[in-house]
């Protein structure tokens, strides 16, 4: 037997209002450099939605914020996983923007959203130690390498991991890109523990691109003219992170295949990829594979539920991982033993990966 970091618990909230694209249809949208769109709403939506894939999303009600939802999605988690909250040496929360106060686009990060969830949570343990990262949307991720990271160094043993967003509150009405981003959390507990075989995380890997593509993703007033407001929205140059995704994401899947000695691609039973874009995420998909000498996929390996729930960065992976678990997505499941694959790319400009034996 061996020592691993394992996922031993998952939850997850999914608001329950359904936002359609038919929601959007009689917005007006403008280009970023203020010119408005000659075209009816309802064909840029239409366009969108085929790029995209996404037809509805979620968005949280305005008296829950990031770690309300956090909250929520950590306890099914503790639940999931019958531990005692006591024991959680880390919680760490992944997020972009912290609490949004509706109607205001303000931001509220102090107390951190991870001292939050613990308070939410009644966790009187002083050396629960509660923090935040921001790494975009790879921060469920990263959250998960840095306590896999504790633990190999004897600081920690059990960590609660969320990733949660309310990005619908910080985007622009007239920005195109708004009909993307959405609402939600997702929670895992995970243990080092010993294990009969290489159960639990394998390997892992990550890389940073901050010269010429940091600004891919970044805050901006709105694209319509003449309102006067200093609010920022989040906004994003989607060709370049198209490109830049489809260049390095592959490779550094790979790199965390390679790390864990696995030659053969078609040894990964279950691919979760971060639900940016349906079509940039097969894509991605597709070039991995074709790093391996083949020239296509079966669509079974990679979950997907972007359609139905839009993007919400680093809350997309572990919602979906707890659907899954669930049996709630398709067909999808999970065995014992299952090769996974999690990969992620964005602000930052961020990527990473994580070899997982379930």
């Amino acid at each position: 037997m061996s020592l691993h970091t394992v996922i031993t618990g998952t939850g997850s909230y999914l608001p329950p209002k359904i936002v359609t694209n038919a929601a959007f249809e009689q917005h007006e949208f403008y280009d970023p450099d203020g010119t408005r769109i000659d075209r009816p709403a309802k064909e840029i939506v239409e366009k969108l939605e085929a790029i995209t894939g996404i037809r509805e999303r979620r968005y949280a009600s305005p008296e829950l914020r990031s770690s309300d939802i956090a909250a929520i999605a950590a306890r099914q988690a503790i639940e999931d996983a019958g531990i005692n909250p006591e024991e959680l040496d880390q919680i760490i929360v992944a997020h972009n923007f912290g609490d949004i106060l509706t109607g205001t686009l303000q931001t509220d990060i102090l107390p951190s959203v991870a001292s939050r969830v613990k308070f939410s949570l009644g966790i009187k343990n002083v050396h629960c130690i509660a923090y935040d990262i921001i790494f975009g949307c790879p921060g469920w991720i990263q959250g998960l390498i840095q306590a896999d990271a504790f633990f190999k160094a004897g600081i920690a043993q059990k960590a609660l991991v969320i990733g949660t967003e309310t990005l619908s509150r910080i985007t622009d009405p007239h920005d195109r890109d708004a009909m993307i981003f959405s609402d939600g959390a997702g929670a895992s507990v995970i243990e080092y523990m010993h294990t009969d075989g290489a159960r639990g995380i394998l390997a892992s890997a990550a890389v940073t691109h901050a010269q010429e593509d940091t600004y891919y993703l970044y805050m901006g007033p709105t694209y319509k003219p003449g309102v006067q407001n200093q609010h920022l929205y989040i906004k994003m140059q989607g060709r370049k992170i198209y490109e830049y995704a489809l260049t390095h994401v592959p490779t550094a899947m790979k790199e965390c295949l390679d790390k864990a000695g696995v030659s053969d691609i078609r040894e990964v039973k279950k691919i979760f990829i971060h639900q940016a874009n349906a079509k940039m995420d097969e894509a991605i998909i597709k070039r991995l594979f074709r790093l391996y000498g083949l020239r296509d996929y079966d669509p079974e390996v990679a979950p997907m539920n972007i359609h139905d729930f839009g993007n919400s960065s680093v809350a997309t992976i572990p919602t979906m991982l707890d659907m899954v678990r669930r049996k709630q997505l398709d067909d999808h499941e999970l065995h014992p033993g299952d090769l996974v694959l999690f990969a992620s790319v964005g602000a930052g400009m961020n990527i990473n990966a994580i070899t997982y034996r379930y």
